[in-house]
This record gives C-alpha cells, sequence and structure tokens, in this order.
C-alpha cells in the first residue's frame, strides 16, 4: 500500500530502543506456550509516553506478519487499537492507516473493533482532571487539531471501506450504538452528528439510516421541551438582562456533562434552555448539510435535491409524522421546499396518521412563503374535492353526524383548509378580485360548512372565528348562524364510535396541531426566517377572540390569532388522540444563516 508517495509494504523497520523480540518471533514463541514476550509486548503498547518513532517501528512489525494475528491474538489487536495515532505526527497516522488496511483485508474478523475504534473519536474526547480532593470533568472541545483528527478519522473508514465492502451493513449498527447521550453538551452532539452526515457523502447507502438515526435523536430533544417551557425560559433571561444565577435550571441530567453556555458562538444564538440549546446545535447542523447536499458550486442540483428528498421524506413518514408535540424538527422539511401531499387521501393508512397529514398540510400552505399561490391553489384542488367526496359518502349514510373518532381524517382536513384560506385567501384575491372571489367560490365551502358533520363544531375556536370573519366579508359564506347554535347546544363532541352514547371529553385531536408555528430556535433559525410566513391579521376583519398579554423582551411582537389556551399534556413520542396539547407561540428575528455544512469550523 502506498500514502502520499511511500511504499509502507517496502518500508524496512526503524530501530528504536526497546525490550524483547520481534513480532513474528513473539507470536511463534506464544504458539509453543511462552507468553513471556507477549505480555511484554502488550506493556509497551500500552505505555502513554509511547514516541512516534516507537508506535512508527511496532505498526511496521505488525504488517509484516498481519496474516498471523487470527483471533486468538484479539487482547494484542486491542492494545495496537488503542494506540494514541489520532494528533500525531504525519507519519505515525500514514501508518497507522496503512496498518488498518492491512488488518481489515487479511483479518475481516477484526472489522467491528476497527470500526469502533474510528466512530468513537467523532466526538471530542474528555478528560478528567483533579483539583484538592475533586475531580472535574473538562473538554478538550478547542482542541486546535479537532478537524485533523476528524479528518484523519474519515480517511481511515474510508480506507476500510474501500478494502471491505461489507463495511456499511457492520457500521450503522455501531454507530447508533455511539451516539451519545442526548444530555451531552451540544459541542459533542453537534461533532458526532456533523461526523455521521460526513459519512453518509462517501457512503452513500447509509444515508437514509443515518438521517432517521440523528433525526429520531432531535425528536427525542423536541418532544421534551414544550414550546411554552422554551418561551418561558428564553423570556425569563432576557428580564433578568443582569445575568442572575442559573441555580434553578432543571433541565440538564447529566452533571458530567454541564457547562456554560458559550455566549462567544460565532453567530451569537445562544439558547438559554440547555435542551433547546442541544436542539438548535443539531438542527443548525442538519440544516446546513441538506443546502450543502442540494448545490453543487451554488446552484440547486435537481437530480441530488430529488435523492436527499426521497430519504428525508421516507423519515418523515417513518419518525416524524407518527410523533405528535415536535415543535422544531418537522422543520427540516419545511426548509427543503417540498412536501408530501397525498397520505391523507390514502384510506389504507391509520386514521391518526391520515389526520397528522392533513396538519402538515395545512401548517405547510399558511406558512410556506416561498409556496407560490398557484402551488396553494393546486393542493386546494387536491384537498377540497375530497372533502366533497366525503361529504358524498356520508350524507346518505347512518353515520352523518359529528364524531371525531370517526370522521377524524375528515375534521382534520377541514381545518387544515379553513386554516390555509386564513393565511393565504389574500394572495389568492391579490392583483384580480374578480377572479380569485370566483375561485374561492368554486370551492363550495358553504356545502363543507353546512354538512351534517358540522365541522365548525370541531374545528379550533380560534380557526372557526377568524374564518368566519373572513368568508362573511367576502360573503363566501355565512358560519355565525351555527357557531351560535353550536354554543347553544354546549354538548360535548361525541367520542364513541357508535355514536349512541355521547361521552365529555376535554381533549380534541384538532387543538392548536399546526407543526408549522413560529420557530423559536435562534440560531437554525436564521434559515427559516426568509422563507416563513407569519401571521398578519387582517385589519378590517372583526373577530371575538381574546387577546392574550403581549410578552416583553424579544416575544414581544405577536404572530398567531391563535389565543386560547388549554391544558398541557406531556409530551410522548408516538401520536394518539387523546395525547395532543396547545400552546401559544410567538416569533423571532433572526440574522444571516449560518455557515455551510461542509464549513462548519471545529
Amino acid at each position: 500500500m502506498e500514502i502520499e508517495g511511500r511504499d509502507f509494504l517496502n518500508t524496512p523497520p526503524k530501530k528504536t530502543v526497546r525490550f524483547g523480540g520481534t513480532v513474528a518471533n513473539t507470536l511463534a514463541k506464544l504458539q509453543k506456550g511462552d507468553t513471556s514476550d507477549y505480555e511484554l509486548i502488550k506493556h509497551q503498547l500500552s505505555d502513554p509516553d509511547i514516541k512516534d518513532a516507537q508506535i512508527i517501528s511496532w505498526l511496521q512489525e505488525f504488517r509484516t506478519c498481519v496474516t498471523q494475528l487470527g483471533k486468538d491474538h484479539e487482547q494484542l489487536i486491542y492494545v495496537v487499537l488503542k494506540l494514541p495515532w489520532l494528533g500525531r505526527s504525519q507519519a505515525v497516522v500514514e501508518e497507522y492507516l496503512a496498518f488498518l488496511s492491512n488488518l481489515v483485508s487479511a483479518q475481516t474478523v477484526y472489522l467491528r473493533a476497527c470500526l469502533r475504534m474510528v466512530v468513537t473519536n467523532f466526538a471530542p474526547k474528555r478528560i478528567r482532571i483533579q483539583e484538592g480532593n475533586v475531580d472535574i470533568s473538562d473538554s478538550d472541545d478547542e482542541d486546535e487539531n479537532l478537524p485533523r483528527t476528524f479528518d484523519h478519522c474519515h480517511q481511515a473508514l474510508q480506507l476500510i471501506a474501500r478494502y471491505v465492502p461489507s463495511t456499511s451493513r457492520f457500521l450503522m449498527p455501531i454507530l447508533s450504538d455511539k451516539f451519545p447521550f442526548v444530555q451531552k453538551s451540544s459541542r459533542t452532539l453537534e461533532c458526532y452528528v456533523h461526523n455521521l452526515l460526513r459519512v453518509s457523502i462517501y457512503i452513500p447507502d447509509l444515508r437514509r439510516d443515518i438521517l432517521e438515526l440523528i433525526i429520531s435523536k432531535m425528536l427525542t430533544l423536541d418532544v421534551s421541551a414544550p414550546r411554552s417551557e422554551i418561551e418561558e425560559v428564553e423570556s425569563g433571561a432576557q428580564q433578568d438582562a443582569n445575568g442572575a444565577s442559573q441555580d434553578e435550571c432543571l433541565f440538564d441530567m447529566d452533571e458530567e456533562e454541564d457547562a456554560p453556555l458559550d455566549s462567544s458562538r460565532a453567530d451569537g444564538a445562544v439558547m438559554v434552555h440547555p435542551v433547546a440549546e442541544r436542539l438548535d446545535t443539531m438542527m443548525a447542523v442538519l440544516l446546513a448539510y441538506i443546502k450543502d447536499i442540494c448545490h453543487v458550486n451554488g446552484s440547486l442540483d435537481i437530480e441530488k435535491t430529488k435523492a436527499v428528498y426521497r430519504d428525508l421524506v421516507s423519515v418523515f413518514d417513518k419518525v416524524v409524522l407518527p410523533t405528535h408535540a415536535s415543535c422544531h424538527v418537522q422543520y427540516y422539511m419545511f426548509y427543503l421546499h417540498n412536501f408530501n401531499l397525498f397520505m391523507l387521501q390514502a384510506p389504507n393508512q391509520p386514521p391518526v396518521l391520515r389526520q397528522a397529514a392533513a396538519g402538515y398540510m395545512g401548517s405547510f400552505m399558511a406558512r410556506a412563503k416561498f409556496l407560490p399561490v398557484s402551488t396553494v391553489k393546486a393542493c386546494l384542488d387536491l384537498l377540497v374535492p375530497w372533502l366533497h367526496l366525503y361529504i358524498d359518502s356520508q350524507d346518505a349514510g347512518s353515520k352523518a353526524f359529528c364524531d371525531i373518532n370517526l370522521h377524524g381524517p375528515f375534521y382534520t382536513a377541514c381545518q387544515a383548509v379553513f386554516y390555509t384560506l386564513i393565511f393565504r385567501h389574500s394572495a389568492i384575491l391579490e392583483g384580480n378580485m374578480k377572479k380569485g372571489l370566483a375561485y374561492l367560490q368554486g370551492l363550495n365551502l358553504e356545502r363543507i360548512v353546512m354538512c351534517q358533520l358540522n365541522p365548525l363544531r370541531v374545528c379550533l375556536p380560534a380557526v372557526t372565528n377568524m374564518f368566519a370573519a373572513i368568508t362573511r366579508k367576502y360573503q363566501l359564506v355565512f358560519c355565525y348562524t351555527i357557531i351560535e347554535r353550536n354554543n347553544r347546544n354546549l354538548l360535548p363532541v361525541v367520542s364513541c364510535s357508535t355514536g349512541g352514547n355521547s361521552v365529555s371529553t376535554n381533549t380534541n385531536p384538532l387543538d392548536t396541531f399546526f407543526p408549522f408555528d413560529p420557530y423559536l430556535l435562534k440560531s437554525s433559525g436564521k434559515l427559516i426566517e426568509p422563507i416563513y410566513q407569519v401571521w398578519e391579521e387582517p385589519s378590517d376583519c372583526m373577530i371575538d377572540v381574546p387577546k392574550k398579554q403581549v410578552r416583553k423582551g424579544s416575544m414581544e411582537e405577536e404572530d398567531d390569532f391563535l389565543h386560547g389556551e388549554t391544558p398541557q399534556g406531556d409530551s410522548v413520542v408516538g401520536m394518539t388522540p387523546g395525547s395532543y396539547d396547545s400552546h401559544l407561540h410567538s416569533p423571532r428575528s433572526f440574522g444571516s444563516p449560518p455557515v455551510s455544512f461542509l464549513q462548519r469550523p471545529f
């Protein structure tokens, strides 16, 4: 093997001072039962003060007899794999890479051990120092050699993959197993996620699995940090500008990893909430990766975008869509500028997923500033006819009554249409009022509102009231008679499947399920802000919705018309109809986007 002009197979070992015989002689003696030199070699290789020249000499000897290093010598191999080759001279690095290549080629039994050794170095090492009788966990995160260290790790992994074609099959379980606990520092998670995504570039077969692993870990963070909690902590930190003690912060569970927030971070956007800060860091890495993968020399590459889109949609359908109470992770799809529009209409899909798909559709069409009116209308032209077909199938049947369990996808789709029109009606009418009104009239919203399934009774009151105000203004449909009748009845929404016994319930599956409500994370949010549609309340649409108090600081501006709150339940992975909660949301102001994925410093 030759690396950078050096022929390692023909390079003689350098002479160094050491004890015992050669590796070849030691292996021969071991075969006869003499373990003295064998133990002496392990001891010398474990010397913390071992010199570069000694490492090179040992590695060259091991390469000459690599075919003899079978399963019986695993203790010796594990000691060799622990040699401190990273951070050493280039000669040591080259010799070590040559040894790894020879080892996995001749002895595939050590493939997993070699992969684990490399992956272990995907995150900064942590060291312990002692002051008096107190152990202090410190980190070499700021090691200026970290970029070089990571580069060498990826060089090693690429060499292994080149010599062992089945590497990807064994690598993925190791990448998952070595993923740092989500309570680790933001820096540790950032480095590991960045390195995983680098692996997906030169081992593309693993990209979907790697994205699923990363996004699953991010979801764990996302659902453990409710929106209201993040807002409360961030707002409190802004009000306490004098730097009060953070002793009351109870979010970090891994005390060993706790560290002061890095206020000197390049973009200056640091979340005070520790879980939100970790999630923000990981989101920034993922969004930067998506941007760089989709672009070549600054121009969008359609084929590459399609390929990564397929992988990200697959992960979305598998792990994001079934997860309730995530506030931010789903924004990677928002950033990718596209969406899966057709799950709602698939009768073979579980109703809870169809409802989630409708919620995502409505929230996306309302909030995606980059989405042209023609695309919004195209989506409505798919969604609204489906509602009419659903009404056709129910009006003459025995189940034509208001029941969330029976008609959940229908009600969620209705709310998605209402929510979309609340945000987009101005754009539809802009330019040509007559043509725009003709389009809205053609949707036949009155039939949807007036049908026996009574969607206005189920939809979120804030959405119902704003939709009623807008449709009254343009004389599309008059909703207030139905709203008043629903209020007078004061009957609970039927929650049984037969309709025979009306059971009161405090949870409504439609309560504030808007996945693209205002984004709270600061650093990754800089990529979201330019493409995000904030709420601008029409001045001439009078609605009877109670106003909440305006927060101070950076959250002073109101974004949403969804002012009503409901009691919040526990955040869970795996959405169930009874697990919905509702949150209040406020916008943030963001600056320039973070550096690209491939240029992120370490």
